[in-house]
Formats: structure tokens, C-alpha cells, sequence
């Protein structure tokens, strides 16, 4: 009997232990199989998440970020304790003690997830078998990859330490909003740092990464708070809070930016703009859009945000004056059903739906109204973001709209969607009434920038970026007219010619093919024998073409390519008075080499770009060559008052004595040229005029001793601007307003006389030497190159026929006899009527 018992429990052992040994070959060769070709889990401990890139400005705040994923990478060792412990109570109550799969954890959940009727889910995935799913594998719920992720879960235990699992989990997963990793789901939810979570807070977002959708803080409300509150009771029992945190934190309300208890992090960002739009853009192109949208960078922007908004406001004020100028009421264009103007909270969704520029600031700032009624002398507003009870009102009345023609009823219909802004008293910006506004049709860029460095300080690209998000700074291609014609004189002031040097203004015809080309003055005057100073001063298209082909149409090219105003300039007589197309970018950069003396600059918005670990990628003075050296600055025995000196390094491309007598010039065309009437600062300044014909588009570009500024104002599509149309009349209003500013700011001052220059004063009207005691009105201190003895008494004309008579008229507005000197030493009187008979053509007289 004995032998039989034993033999009974012997057989049922021995089928026990081969069942055993069965079920752990089956589960080894299980693992075995899916354990073969399983990727690689090396990479993981070098890991770097898709992250933020940001852009700073000058000062340090944030102005703008970018990102396909919205996350901000925070190591382990700087994530709280609270939050780790509320996302582990969570999701993984043994993450510290298991090897990466928990079998009493699965257990755990499961029995849990009975009890409670499904309503307490705790995951019966570890934290590392998630990291698994999220980095190496698919999402899927099939039983090959739980096996897959226990396989790879055990593995990267012994590869990786816990708080490095911990740090990928919690800076990947993603919990709504856009928001990946606890550090921008603290900010999209609650707008704080992980630091200033409370733990309510923490158990919030630890409730979130199964199902975001799921516990959404708006519409699962009720939902959501039963999981915080399940978080919190975890936290309580697994000894992370104690018992009086745990009935405090789980008796508070679920609050969130998204019920409206707290302000959302984008209200601390400006609007996104021009500038910051132009620099994602430019690093898109230099590093990848993708590597730029993920790489988590830190960009110093050159941006001045006060000049910034000068040069907004500046633009604008000038776009707005011509457009309302028209007399033309257009509006938004966009409308929203009438059918719910008598339901507020309809009114205000369609309202808000609606996409209209939302970030114009011009006094104050614009508001997106909607018409509710149509009365006989007002309009009956629905305005955006103000009460319907609000002391201001929400009536227009009819006399603010008389700049435009016709009655409210042909221009209004009910449910129009219009721009308001409120019109204040200068003295206290009390509230006198609501005023309609509409984005003007014509457009226009500005742009400025230290000349000596390059950095840009601001960068305007139209009317509004949220209506156009298309630069007219950087991407429209406009003809720059007479703005060019400084690249002309230029290229002769160093072949030679001096500001004194007399060329014809006189009619010039063209022929090319059966065509016959006539340029005309803008005045559709001719003034005869000018000095070169005259002309720029005074934008004379007849002179610019003369002296254009005196010197060379291709020096002339050659010259603004060098300065990159073209890459690649056509050769052609029209080019010489900017007939080519090019950017306010590159004028208002090749412009500062005028106004720094003549040596290279590269125009950048980005003072230097660093990686996530904060090491420079970037730099401009290192990558574009402004070289400046610090002389002495590492001298610890300089003398008392003695201060280092900077020298710059950089390539020069003009003389500098050429630079001066351009600038000089130019300096004439603010003080009576054609910007006498709108440029007028307190530091000197030079700059120049365009208006391109039939005023298609109208320019102004001019500096100071330090800071470059440019306008330009046009249609997108090209067409007239109509007659008076000026770039003085239009563009220097823009520019005087933003210098005024920037000068407050940045100072100016007399721009710097090279040393070999040698002043003789002369007659501007006739280009004539005169004695060092000479003063009046028609008195210039000319610089001339030292040891270079200027003649006086020649002219240029081109070697164009003169054809027909005409009056030589002074820049005066006089007209009078001239003697001159012909090519053979004898003298002649032309004048006051002169013709083909009395000047002949043929080059130099």
C-alpha cells in the first residue's frame, strides 16, 4: 500500500515537474522567437526628444517659439519629486523595485479595475514596458507586442538606470493640448513651472496619459477629477503625501487654463510677427525645417521690441492715411449669418470663428466687431472681448464715417464683420467713441539696422501678419526707382568723377529696335550743365543716364553686386535709374555700407543660436567675417581714462573717402532735395528718395552715423499710387517717425571724415571753386581726395546727341546765360536758350 502511495504521488510529481519543465521550454522558446529581431534599445541612453525651438529677444523674453511636438525636455534630476511620484502612483506603484515588467502589478490592476466597476484603471503596463511601445515599437494592443515589450522591458533595466527611464517616459508621453512631456503639459494646463505644481496639480496631469481625450478638462470634467482624486489617494497610501495634504489637495475644485481659471501661457507671448516669422524661415533654410522645429534650440534675436513696435505703428500710421485718402469704404470682406445677431452667445462664437486680423495696434488696439443693426445715423455693434453692458457703448455714429463715400445703408448690411478701435483724448485717453477701421489694400515693409554690425532692430513686413503673412521686407521684389541711383554715383565717384563734376541734364533719346526711348526728368524740366551733387540731391533721371554711360554700364552692375543689391544686374540704361528688381532687405543693407565708411556688413536678425545643451551652433560676428578686435581689453595696465579700443577687420568695398562724399550728398538730399519736406531729425542724416514711374512703387532709404532705415509702399500687384504719389511724400513720413525713436535710444551723431579728405568749398548750382571765405545758400564744403587736384569747368554728357532746344533752368527755379570750357579750350555762352547748336555732343567739353 505504501509502495503504491508512493508511487501514485511519485508519477502525479513527475508529471508536475515535466509540465513545469514544459511550460518553461514553451514560454523560453516563446521569448526566444520574439526576442530575435527586436530593434536595437542602445540608442535610448543617448535619446534627444523633438522640443521647442524659442526665439528671445535682446532682453531675454521669449517672443516666439516653434515646434511640431510641443515639448520642453526637463532632465530627471530637475523634474520634482511630487511629479515623478504622482505619474509613478499612477502607472507603475512598483517602478523602483520590479525589472521591468510587473507581474503583481497586472495582478493588481486587474482585480482593482473589478472592484471598481472599470472606473479605477491603473495601467498593467510598467513605466518601462510604455517607453518601450513609445520609442522602439507600434501602438498596437495584439499579445505578440506585450511579449515584444517585456523582452525589450527587461533588457533596457540592465542598460539603463531607473531615473533615466523615468526622465525619457515623462518628457515623451503625450497628455493633450499638443502637449508632450510633463514640463509644457505644466504650462498648456495650469501655465506653471513643474516646480510650482501643487500636488492636486501633479495627480491632474498623472491622470492624463492613458486616454487625454478621454479625461478632457472641459468636456470630462467630472471624469477627470474622479482620476485626480484616485492619483491622490494612491500618493497618500504609497507615503508621498501625508494624511493632511491628502484631504486638503483632493477637497479642491479642478481648475485649468482651459476652464478659464488660469491665463494661458501664449497671453506672456506677442502676437507672432514679421521678424520672428522671417528668422524661421532663414534657420528652416539653414539647419532643416525639421531639424529647426524639433531641435529645441535657444535663438538671441537682434530684435528691439520697442523699436519694433515704433517701426509697426510708423508703417501702419502711413498705409492707413494713404488708404483712408481714397475715400473707399472695402471692410473685411467676411460676414457671419444674421440669423444669430439676436443670441448673444451665437453672435460671439460665430464671431470668434471668424479669421480677421486680430494684432493691429495703430493708437489702440483694433477690435473685431460685427454689424448688428443699421440705424439712420449709427451702426449697432457687436464688439469682441467687451460686454454688451460696458459704459463705452457699442454705437458708431455717422459722422465717423464720412471720410468714405455713401450712406450706412449702401455700405453696411447686418452681420458684417469690421474693425473698431476707440478714439481717445490725447490728454488723459479718456474714451470719446468707438471709430471704424479697415486694413488698407496698399502694403509696404520697413526695416532697420545697426550700420556697423548688421543686427537688425526691426523688421515691419505690411499692414498686419495676421492678414499677410507674406514679407514685403524680405520677399517682395519691387523696381527701387531712384533709390538706386547712389550705386551710380558711386562707381563714379571712384572711377574719378567728384561731387563737382558737371554732367548735362538735357533730353536724351534712346533708340532701340523701332523704339524710341525718352527719359524725362520728374520735373519734365531740363537744367543743363550740374554738378553731380545737384543731381542726386535733386533725383535727376537725365543726369543718372548720362553719367551711367560715361562710366560703364557694367562697372555700374558690378558695383551693386558687390554691394548685393542683385546677384546678377541687367546691363541695360533703364537698370541705371532701378528698373531691376530687388528687396528693402538688401537696399537697406547695401545702404549701411555708405553709411559705415565703406566696409562690408551682413544684414542678420539672429545675434546667435544654442543647441539644447546650450553650446553655440551659431554665432554671426564668427560665421558672416564682421570681424571687430578688442584692443587692449585684456591689458590690466591701462592707463587711467584710456578705454579699449574696437577695430574692425572687415572687408571694405568702397573707399572711404568715396563713401563720405556719397553720404555728404545724400546729406543734401535731406536738407534740400527731394526729402527736405518729410526728413527731419536732430542728428544729421542722409538718405535717398525713390519713385519708380507711374508711382508704382515709393521709397526711402537713409541713415545716421549708426543706425539704417528703409521704407517702401506699394500695391502687391503692381499699379499706380496715383499722381503726387512720392517717395519723400510717403516713405519719409515712416522714416522720420521710427528715427525719432530710434534716435532717443541710440543716439547719432556727425558721420566721420576719412583723413585724406580735402575740403574746397563750391558753387552747388554750377559746380564752381570758390574762395574758403565763401558763404550763402549756393555754398558747399566739398570733400576731395588729398593729393588729387580736382578740375573744375568740365562736363559730361554721356555722349548722347541733344536734340531741340530747351531752357537750362537753375536748381533755383531761375534760368540764366552759363559760361562754359569746350573740349579745345575755348570758352562759349550757352544759354538762356540752349540747343543741338550751342552744346554739341561728343563726352567731355
Amino acid at each position: 500500500m505504501l509502495r503504491f502511495i508512493m508511487s501514485f504521488f511519485g508519477g502525479i510529481f513527475a508529471v508536475a515537474t515535466m509540465g513545469i519543465a514544459m511550460i518553461a521550454l514553451t514560454i523560453g522558446a516563446v521569448f526566444w522567437m520574439y526576442g530575435r529581431d527586436l530593434p536595437s534599445h542602445d540608442h535610448l541612453a543617448q535619446y534627444t526628444p523633438p522640443t521647442i525651438s524659442r526665439i528671445y529677444s535682446t532682453e531675454g523674453q521669449v517672443i516666439d517659439e516653434f515646434a511640431q511636438e510641443r515639448r520642453l525636455f526637463t532632465p530627471a534630476a530637475q523634474i520634482p519629486d511630487l511629479v515623478k511620484n504622482a505619474f509613478i502612483s499612477a502607472e507603475d506603484k512598483n517602478f523602483y523595485s520590479h525589472q521591468g515588467y510587473d507581474l503583481r502589478g497586472i495582478a493588481a490592476a486587474g482585480v482593482q479595475a473589478v472592484q471598481s466597476g472599470g472606473r479605477d484603471l491603473r495601467g498593467a503596463s510598467t513605466i518601462t514596458q510604455q517607453v518601450m511601445k513609445n520609442f522602439l515599437l507600434s501602438g498596437d494592443r495584439k499579445a505578440e507586442r506585450k511579449i515584444k515589450e517585456i523582452i525589450l522591458a527587461s533588457r533596457v533595466e540592465g542598460a539603463l538606470s531607473k531615473e533615466k527611464i523615468l526622465e525619457l517616459y515623462l518628457n515623451e508621453i503625450f497628455l493633450g493640448q499638443n502637449a508632450y512631456g510633463v514640463t509644457a503639459a505644466a504650462q498648456v494646463y495650469f501655465n506653471k513651472t513643474l516646480a510650482e505644481l501643487a500636488p492636486h496639480e501633479a495627480a491632474t496631469l498623472a491622470s492624463l496619459p492613458k486616454a487625454p481625450s478621454d479625461f478632457h478638462p472641459v468636456r470630462r470634467k467630472e471624469r477627470l477629477l474622479e482620476r485626480r482624486n484616485f492619483v491622490l489617494e494612491e500618493m497618500y497610501e504609497n507615503g508621498y503625501i501625508d494624511k493632511a495634504t491628502y484631504e486638503t489637495e483632493v477637497a479642491l475644485p479642478l481648475r485649468s487654463v482651459q476652464n478659464g481659471d488660469f491665463e494661458t501661457y501664449k497671453t506672456a507671448l506677442p502676437p507672432r510677427d514679421y521678424f520672428t516669422d522671417e528668422i524661421r524661415r532663414q534657420l528652416s533654410r539653414d539647419f532643416g525645417e525639421e531639424q529647426f522645429f524639433s531641435g529645441g534650440y535657444s535663438v538671441r534675436a537682434t530684435l528691439d521690441p520697442e523699436m519694433q513696435e515704433d517701426a509697426a505703428q510708423a508703417l501702419r500710421r502711413a498705409l492707413e492715411r494713404y488708404d483712408r485718402g481714397l475715400g473707399r469704404w472695402r471692410g473685411t470682406g467676411k460676414k457671419i449669418d444674421a440669423s444669430t445677431l439676436s443670441d448673444e452667445a451665437k453672435w460671439r462664437e460665430a464671431l470668434s470663428n471668424v479669421r480677421v486680423a486680430r494684432d493691429v495696434v495703430l493708437g489702440n488696439p483694433w477690435h473685431v466687431a460685427v454689424v448688428r443693426e443699421v440705424r439712420d445715423n449709427s451702426l449697432l455693434l457687436g464688439i469682441e472681448d467687451v460686454p454688451l453692458d460696458d459704459p463705452r457703448g457699442m454705437s458708431l455714429p455717422r459722422s465717423d464715417t464720412d471720410w468714405f463715400k455713401g450712406s450706412l445703408q449702401d455700405n453696411f448690411k447686418p452681420g458684417d464683420v469690421v474693425h473698431v478701435r476707440q478714439i481717445t483724448q490725447d490728454s488723459d485717453g479718456a474714451f470719446i467713441r468707438w471709430s471704424l477701421r479697415q486694413v488698407p489694400e496698399v502694403q509696404g515693409g520697413f526695416m532697420a539696422m545697426d550700420a556697423h554690425t548688421g543686427r537688425v532692430i526691426a523688421m515691419q513686413g505690411g499692414f498686419s501678419y495676421q492678414h499677410s503673412v507674406f514679407n514685403r521686407a524680405t520677399q517682395a521684389q519691387r523696381q527701387p526707382g531712384s533709390s538706386f541711383k547712389p550705386f551710380v554715383y558711386a562707381s563714379a565717384l571712384d572711377s574719378g568723377y567728384t561731387p563737382a563734376t558737371i554732367v548735362v541734364d538735357a533730353p536724351i533719346e534712346i533708340r532701340s529696335g523701332n523704339e524710341v526711348w525718352r527719359p524725362k526728368n520728374a520735373s519734365n524740366q531740363f537744367y543743363g550743365p550740374t554738378p553731380l551733387r545737384t543731381g542726386i540731391e535733386q533725383s535727376r533721371n537725365l543726369m543718372t543716364i548720362r553719367l551711367a554711360q560715361e562710366v560703364g554700364m557694367d562697372i555700374v552692375a558690378s558695383y551693386a553686386e558687390k554691394f548685393g543689391v542683385y546677384e546678377r544686374m541687367g546691363q541695360g540704361l533703364a537698370n541705371s535709374l532701378g528698373a531691376d528688381e530687388t528687396t528693402l532687405f538688401k537696399m537697406v543693407a547695401a545702404y549701411a555700407m555708405f553709411a559705415n565708411g565703406g566696409e562690408r556688413v551682413q544684414p542678420t536678425l539672429v545675434d546667435r543660436v544654442q543647441d539644447r545643451y546650450g553650446a553655440t551652433v551659431y554665432s554671426h560676428e564668427a560665421a558672416l567675417g564682421n570681424k571687430r578686435v578688442c584692443v587692449d581689453c585684456g591689458n590690466p595696465n591701462l592707463a587711467p581714462g584710456k578705454s579699449p579700443r574696437i577695430v574692425d577687420e572687415r572687408e571694405r568695398v568702397m573707399d572711404p573717402v568715396t563713401a563720405y562724399q556719397l553720404t555728404s550728398m545724400m546729406q543734401g538730399v535731406v536738407q534740400r532735395g527731394t526729402a527736405r519736406s518729410s526728413v527731419n531729425l536732430s542728428v544729421p542724416t542722409a538718405g535717398k528718395t525713390g519713385t519708380t514711374n507711374d508711382a508704382k512703387d515709393v521709397w526711402f532709404v537713409g541713415f545716421t552715423s549708426n543706425i539704417v532705415a528703409g521704407c517702401y509702399i506699394g500695391y502687391d500687384t503692381p499699379r499706380s499710387l496715383g499722381r503726387g504719389a512720392s517717395g519723400g511724400g510717403m516713405c519719409g513720413p515712416v522714416f522720420t517717425e521710427f528715427m525719432r525713436e530710434a534716435v532717443k535710444k541710440y543716439g547719432g551723431g556727425p558721420f566721420k571724415v576719412p583723413e585724406d579728405c580735402n575740403f574746397i568749398k563750391i558753387d552747388r548750382f554750377t559746380g564752381a571753386r570758390l574762395d574758403s571765405g565763401a558763404s550763402g545758400g549756393n555754398v558747399v564744403s566739398e570733400c576731395f581726395r588729398t593729393g588729387e587736384e580736382p578740375i573744375f569747368g568740365v562736363m559730361f554728357d554721356g555722349g548722347f546727341a541733344i536734340s531741340g532746344s530747351f531752357d537750362l533752368i537753375r536748381p533755383d527755379g531761375s534760368t540764366v546765360a552759363k559760361e562754359v570750357t569746350t573740349s579745345t579750350g575755348d570758352k562759349a555762352i550757352v544759354g538762356p536758350k540752349a540747343g543741338f547748336g550751342t552744346l554739341s555732343s561728343g563726352g567731355l567739353y
